[in-house]
């Protein structure tokens, strides 16, 4: 089996590769280099009406890296909608020693003091790889998405990789890019700064909104 330590991952991040498993059950990871690679373009992010209103309302409370573990659970859960996951124990390992290292971050979703949703993802210098989300209640995965955006754009993230493009993710303005063009936006993120816990309005709606989706 290879061998694969948190140090390794961060690299094959930097070098625009990802790992994942073929199933939950299976102990093996693969690494992956899509010809397309999507992204959430910081600067064009979408919120629909309807979302804006979910947020304003203050429906969930938003945190960051306070459930890292439950999070990636969450994520690796299998149920109605989602019935495999490529999420195994050997992966939940990795990253969890990556949020360990600080190199791996959380945001978290909870409702009457129960987490019912979250993402989570890998930082290096201003580029945040989003790794996977779950939700128990409605909207709210969609509502971390904007808290982490908001985080991102306020701590001077200039990339947001997602990985593939699904119509969760096109809703809120992903793009597909060739892989030279995502080379290039990444190897200029890896050369900045950028601090995931500048934000610190996450309690104040009207901020999180401004933040993340600025007026033209």
């Amino acid at each position: 089996m290879q061998t694969v330590t948190p140090q390794i991952l961060l690299k094959a991040y930097a070098a625009g590769i990802f790992p994942m498993a073929e199933s939950a059950d299976d102990a093996a990871l693969y690494w992956v280099e899509p010809e397309y690679r999507g992204i959430l373009p910081l600067d064009q992010f979408h919120i629909s009406r309807s979302l804006r209103k979910t947020v304003r309302r203050s429906v969930f409370t938003v945190t960051a890296d306070q459930a890292f573990e439950r999070v990636i659970d969450g994520c690796a859960e299998r149920n109605e909608g989602r019935r495999s996951t490529w999420i195994n124990e050997r992966i939940k390992l990795l990253y969890k020693q990556l949020h360990n290292m600080k190199c791996c971050h959380s945001v978290e979703c909870w409702h009457d003091g129960t987490l019912v949703g979250g993402l989570y993802g890998v930082k290096i210098g201003a580029a945040f790889f989003g790794e996977s989300m779950f939700s128990r209640k409605r909207d709210a995965s969609k509502v971390a998405l904007v808290h982490l955006v908001a985080r991102l754009r306020a701590g001077g993230f200039s990339l947001l990789d997602a990985q593939f493009i699904n119509d969760h993710l096109l809703q809120f303005g992903a793009i597909e890019i060739p892989r030279e063009v995502y080379q290039e936006t990444l190897e200029s993120a890896l050369t900045k700064v950028a601090d995931f816990g500048t934000f610190t309005g996450h309690d104040n709606p009207d901020l999180v909104l401004a933040e993340a989706a600025p007026a033209p």
